[in-house]
């Protein structure tokens, strides 16, 4: 995602409803998000879908990694030869 420009990322949202494909189309192209303002205050925010992706994705991974460091700080842990005999004696059981 590309980083937000005063002078080129941000719209009133009257201008934007004016020219909304136009907006779209710029959007797109420079996968950097555009702040619509009504009057003169941030109202919303439009990202490209990609844009909005790489977002979400960032966040599930972020919200992944704190998990993990919770169930560590909590002791749910279990070592990895452990894990691994689990593994190997569960799928030797099904090849069977």
């Amino acid at each position: 995602m590309g980083s937000v420009r005063v002078s080129e990322n941000f719209v009133p949202v009257s201008e934007f409803k004016a020219q909304a494909s136009e907006w779209l189309r710029k959007i797109s192209k420079s996968n950097a998000p555009v702040v619509v303002t009504q009057n003169g205050k941030p109202a919303g925010v439009l990202l490209s879908p990609k844009a909005f992706d790489e977002l979400t994705e960032r966040a599930r991974f972020v919200a992944a990694v704190a998990e993990g460091l919770a169930d560590s700080e909590a002791g749910r842990l279990h070592p990895h030869e452990e894990v691994v005999r689990r593994v190997r004696r569960r799928f030797s059981r099904k090849a069977k």
